[in-house]
């Protein structure tokens, strides 16, 4: 039997890009975890998508043995997160597996948003944090600047935090011996039931679905017959073990442990994370409390450019959903674009991951629809509808209110900037907060609906402020606001996949600019093709294709004028049918390409 006070599960949490994932890397290597010859950069970020961007997006786990100062062998479980926002939900599930946390900051940068929103979760989960300064070996680093901030912005005491270079592993020993001598141990009873948190789940093509544990109390062995309390489903297991990073079983898992198990389970569905796992003959008492499981707040179509690739792109969708809960998608069909999926994602991020993953995995091309959030629709009669595409939007005449999604977001930015960010978020329709300086840098907090965030604003802000301000946000309910459907009609006939909700004020700005786009997008035809906006049966916008134009009379030499006039009549007659019969193209790359939002 293990000794549970020489365990310790700790998570590192950062801003983007502050050096999370390299840190964990030198802790594996100064540890000897992996050998120098295996070392590569990223060790815990499996998918060549996170490699290629910098970025973690699935929570990854390892165990480290270190042999500290004292002479006892520590078992270290470190769980390396996400840093954006479309990833918290990776980050909240994984704090709820581990006593403590390494916060990470960029010696040269400081306190970022997502540094503040990933720390507060530390915090609510009641984690012993210990502050970490990176990247102290550039030129710009200012260790004492950070860490006043850290105290001034977080309220966490810094005065002991450690300064460390994870590109050179410089200060790596300090952290392994601040991780064994200021974390708590875990708490367990190792003679009692088992009681284990399902952390995560995927799915894997040779073992089935691969489920990561962390054993509260009791013990896990080869061989047990477990149930799952939220689905009552009972399983015998086939292998348990822990990930050194690979995976290497063991004959079991103990009290304060983390690791694997593998049970012949057929479907990621059938295990829900933050469920609790026991044994079937002497089951726990108390179910572990359960994680709030994520709810999609971006909503896209993806359609296939060539129809006969529908097939392709509903099994990438099926296998992608596989190993991401927090994907949801379901057929649809539009007139314009042909059979797709109407896709729900964490964020816009999500969204272009998952994308990127479809073309790459699965050799396809997409057209991706105008992002869009869910509405709640109050209607007259008193019922709540929920409208996750605006061509779904009920008859206006029977809608007593339109309810949009609304943020609480935090930006970081330096002063020289605030001035323009403020500006940008009123431009939204935004509603300030909260505005505070500390060391060079604003923080500022606003109220802003959701639907003016996920289609440019973080481009915009990122371009506003050269790249150095921070975007984090919460979702903070649901509010009526004076909203109406915008329909684009081309040649008279709508076109439901470039319908979009707005606030009544941007419309006629808003459809100006789609007209205007489109009017270079579309090819001209033998027919004048008109353009416009329309909100209900009142145009707000309009712009016109002017029709190809052959010269008819260029064969006609000499003669009365009149056979001319005849030519031209007839000519006249034709496009009149045509205009009535004729059909537009509209070209596939044109629907995104017309949404775009120039500043």
């Amino acid at each position: 039997m293990s000794d549970i006070s020489l365990i310790r599960n700790f998570s590192i949490v950062a801003h983007i890009d502050h050096g999370k994932s390299t840190l964990a890397d030198r802790l594996m290597q100064s540890t000897g975890t992996v050998e120098d010859r295996d070392l590569k950069e990223q060790m815990l970020d499996t998918m060549d998508i996170e490699r290629e961007r910098g970025i973690t997006i699935k929570a990854n786990t390892v165990r480290i043995l270190y042999r500290a100062r004292d002479g006892r062998e520590y078992t270290l479980n470190l769980i390396d997160t996400p840093g954006h926002v479309d990833f918290s939900y990776e980050v909240s599930r994984s704090m709820r597996a581990a006593e403590g946390s390494l916060l990470v900051v960029d010696a040269t940068q400081g306190v970022e948003a997502q540094t503040l929103a990933n720390v507060y979760q530390a915090i609510e989960a009641e984690h012993e944090i210990i502050p970490v300064l990176n990247k102290i070996d550039l030129p710009a680093a200012d260790t004492e600047r950070v860490a006043r901030q850290i105290e001034d912005v977080i309220g966490i005491d810094a005065s002991n935090a450690i300064p460390v270079s994870a590109k050179t592993g410089l200060g790596v020993d300090l952290v392994l011996e601040a991780i064994v001598g200021q974390l708590p141990p875990p708490a367990g009873n190792l003679k009692g039931p088992l009681r284990a948190l399902l952390v995560d789940s995927w799915y894997d093509q040779f073992l089935g679905v691969v489920v990561l544990l962390r054993i509260m109390d009791g013990r896990l062995a080869k061989g047990d017959r477990i149930r799952m309390l939220a689905t009552d489903a009972v399983y015998g297991v086939d292998r348990v073990g822990v990930f050194c990073p690979e995976m290497q079983d063991v004959d079991a898992l103990e009290a304060g442990q983390i690791g694997y198990l593998i049970a012949s389970i057929k479907q990621v569905r059938d295990t829900i994370v933050g469920d609790t796992v026991t044994l079937e003959k002497s089951p726990c008492r108390e179910p572990i409390a359960a994680i709030q499981p994520s709810k999609p707040v971006v909503f896209c179509g993806f359609f296939p450019m060539d129809g006969s690739a529908f097939q392709n792109l509903r099994g990438g969708i099926e296998k992608i959903s596989i190993n991401d809960s927090s994907f949801s998608s379901e057929a649809e069909m539009s007139p314009a674009l042909g059979l797709g999926f109407r896709c729900g994602f964490l964020g816009l991020l999500h969204l272009e991951v998952i994308r990127e993953r479809l073309e790459r995995e699965y050799n396809l091309d997409l057209i991706t629809t105008a992002p869009s959030v869910v509405y709640r629709v109050v209607l007259k009669t008193g019922d709540l509808v929920e409208v996750y595409n605006p061509a779904d939007l009920p008859d206006p005449a029977s809608i007593a209110a339109i309810e949009e999604p609304r943020i609480d977001a935090t930006i970081m930015v330096p002063d020289a900037y605030v001035g323009d960010i403020l500006a940008l978020c009123h431009g939204r329709r935004g509603i300030q907060r909260e505005l505070s300086f500390s060391g060079g840098r604003a923080m500022i907090q606003f109220d802003l609906p959701l639907n003016e965030v996920v289609f440019d604003f973080y481009n915009r802000l990122k371009s506003i402020s050269r790249g150095f301000a921070s975007f984090d946000y919460t979702l903070a309910g649901y509010r009526a606001d004076n909203l109406v459907k915008m329909s684009i009609l081309v040649n008279g006939e709508a076109v439901e996949a470039l319908s979009l909700m707005l606030h009544r004020s941007n419309c006629e700005a808003r459809g100006r600019k789609i007209c205007e786009n489109l009017k270079e997008l579309i090819p001209r035809h033998w027919f004048a093709i008109p353009i416009q906006a329309a909100v209900g049966g009142r145009i707000i916008a309009r712009e016109t294709i002017s029709a190809m134009r052959k010269d008819v009379t260029a064969k006609c030499y000499g003669g009365d004028i009149t056979r001319k006039k005849k030519l031209l009549e007839k000519q006249k007659a034709g496009k009149k049918k045509m205009r009535r019969f004729g059909k537009v193209e509209i070209p596939q790359g044109a629907f995104i390409s017309s949404l775009r939002i120039d500043s």
